[in-house]
């Protein structure tokens, strides 16, 4: 009897995991809120992707409210979230960009190709700035208070039924 019962923990252990990983495979990564909120931006100095010999840092954020977007040349969701941004920009939001793990040529070249909504963009090559703000994958996009405060967080790229809920969090701060 007890011979019969171990042959069959491997079976339960089975189902066991196969219900957790069932279970997980329902939820929706993007719906979680991210640690930052209501907390101070990350702590950087980083050159622009335009001007190596220029270096920004998180005083860059200070004194209006900015929507800052994590994008990369090689993010295939980051092209079909340009024209969003550009209808931002063209608001009167402020944006600022993080070009996260590219080359500086490759990020030109997409900002040539697909237009340019930012104020600037801050040269992440290594992902360091990614990295202090929990990116998982780009696109994101942080709207940050004017005191360098994280106030909203949008994972995934900004569809064009996002703009007019990420321009009420804009209102809702101004």
């Amino acid at each position: 009897m007890k011979r019969r019962l171990l042959l069959l923990l491997p079976l339960l252990v089975f189902l066991g995991m196969g219900f957790f990983l069932y279970r997980g495979l329902g939820m929706d990564p993007s719906a979680r809120d991210s640690a930052l909120l209501a907390q101070k931006f990350p702590a950087f100095s980083l050159s622009t992707l335009k001007d190596p010999s220029r270096h920004v840092d998180e005083s860059l954020l200070e004194g209006e409210i900015t929507l800052v977007n994590v994008w990369a040349e090689w993010c295939p969701t980051c092209k079909e979230e340009m024209p969003q941004l550009l209808t931002l920009a063209e608001r009167g939001v402020r944006l600022v960009g993080i070009n996260y793990k590219d080359t500086r040529a490759k990020g030109q070249e997409f900002l040539d190709e697909f237009g340019d909504p930012f104020e600037v963009n801050i040269f992440d090559p290594d992902g360091d700035l990614g990295f202090e703000l929990g990116v998982y994958g780009v696109p994101e996009t942080f709207l940050v208070y004017t005191k360098s405060i994280i106030r909203y967080k949008h994972t995934g790229y900004i569809t064009p039924g996002d703009v007019e809920q990420v321009m009420k969090e804009v209102e809702k701060w101004q």
